[in-house]
């Protein structure tokens, strides 16, 4: 894996520094083990850090935005949509099941340098249990984890349903896939 010194004298690396984290390989770890969890606000970086909890986007925003302090832009925050299912997601439960849906399109953030992904979502996290999954990849910057991400997923879904032909309205496949997020989250 990619490693590299975090000496960037700004505010996050200094915060991240203050926690005796000195490396990327250290950050990341340490990222992967703090809980799965919404914070206060998607695109601050720094609640990841303070509030000890973050979700793929927030988590990776922030290690995205550290890279870049210190230099490494050679690493890439993706947003990857892909068929969630109970076999690659299985915390999601038997929501799925339940509502007749083999899958739904879940946007998922992480990190690409070269060709290695990396997937500090949590502990056990393992990108190879949806890389055969993906839809499609798009390559986004940090501040979009926010809005632009909601967005983009959302129009994903509305095309998704209209190329399904499903019965379901977005707004029920949303509520649907709410419910396999607040899954995973417990």
């Amino acid at each position: 894996m990619i490693d590299f010194e975090i000496n960037s004298n700004d505010e996050l690396s200094n915060l991240i520094i203050k926690k005796g984290i000195s490396s990327w390989a250290q950050l990341v770890l340490f990222i992967k083990h703090l809980p799965y969890g919404r914070n206060a606000n998607r695109i601050d970086s720094k609640l990841v850090i303070l509030e000890q909890k973050g979700t793929c986007s927030s988590k990776h925003a922030l290690l995205k935005r550290i890279a870049n302090l210190n230099g490494r832009n050679d690493i890439d925050l993706i947003i990857g949509i892909y068929k969630m299912n109970s076999i690659n997601t299985p915390d999601i439960g038997n929501i799925l099941l339940e509502n007749h849906l083999n899958y739904i399109p879940e946007a998922h953030t992480y990190l690409r340098y070269k060709n290695q992904t990396i997937d500090a979502t949590s502990a056990v996290s393992d990108f190879k249990k949806i890389a055969n999954d993906i839809i499609v990849e798009k390559s986004i910057e940090p501040l979009q984890v926010g809005d632009f991400k909601i967005n983009y997923h959302q129009k994903f879904i509305q095309s998704w349903i209209i190329e399904e032909e499903s019965h379901f309205s977005f707004e029920k496949i949303w509520k649907i896939r709410e419910q396999c997020i607040q899954n995973l989250s417990q």
